[in-house]
């Protein structure tokens, strides 16, 4: 299957490079380019892509909102976003997540960080660049709980009531930043067995994906940060 990429980002020289190195990949390939987050938002409803590799700052709609709008519509469920940031601790990583980006990576990643990037994205997994550690992304939500613009006042401890015990043990270990290999590992079960409770665990608090699941574990609280 063919991963379908539209590119987000305000600068033409970049999106050009981008687009090089996107269809380069026999697997991928660039569906359209936006200058800006309202085209962006329009061509995604257009196009349908698998991933939007969208810069967070660019004139007029920038992409923290226009990530917000894909997120918003059930049609567009299926369209992962992953946020580039020039600064690996931008100031909006965290509402980029709590707007529905699956991930997001800095622009000065090596082109294997970012074809491997697209590739998890699109196939729903939560996107961590190597530099953005998963202590990082918990010191983020801690500084964010509650507050600015994109903040879950629904994210409460009671949330997670529907989920069974096992169901919450796994949870934990994906906001850790654990594979379902390394999942199966530690519960001692199969990696299929992992991906049926996470997917049980996504649909039972609505998440669009594991990034959603890192969010709700730590702004219910399930999972504190630790910072280092």
């Amino acid at each position: 299957m063919t991963i379908r990429v539209l590119l987000a980002d305000d600068q033409t020289l970049l999106r050009s490079a981008f687009r090089v190195l996107v269809d380069s990949e026999p697997d991928m390939e660039v569906v359209a380019e936006a200058a800006d987050g309202a085209q962006a938002v329009a061509l995604a409803r257009s196009t349908r892509p698998d991933v939007v590799l969208m810069d967070i700052r660019m004139p007029g709609t920038d992409g923290l909102a226009a990530t917000r709008m894909i997120s918003a519509e059930p049609e567009l469920a299926a369209v992962h976003v992953v946020m580039l940031t020039t600064f690996e601790v931008d100031e909006y990583v965290v509402q980029s997540l709590r707007a529905g980006a699956s991930g997001f990576l800095g622009k000065g990643a090596e082109p294997e960080e970012l074809l491997n990037a697209i590739r998890i994205a699109a196939a729903g997994e939560a996107l961590l660049s190597p530099v953005a550690t998963k202590g990082l992304i918990a010191t983020f939500l801690a500084q964010g709980a509650g507050a600015g613009e994109g903040a879950d006042p629904a994210v409460s401890p009671e949330r997670l009531d529907a989920l069974t015990v096992r169901e919450r043990e796994v949870l934990v270990l994906v906001a850790g930043g654990h594979s379902n290999d390394e999942i199966a590992e530690r519960l001692q079960v199969s990696p299929l067995t992992v991906k049926t409770h996470v997917n049980r665990a996504m649909a039972k608090l609505g998440a669009r994906d594991r990034a959603q699941l890192v969010v709700i574990a730590y702004e219910s609280g399930l999972v504190r940060p630790r910072v280092e």
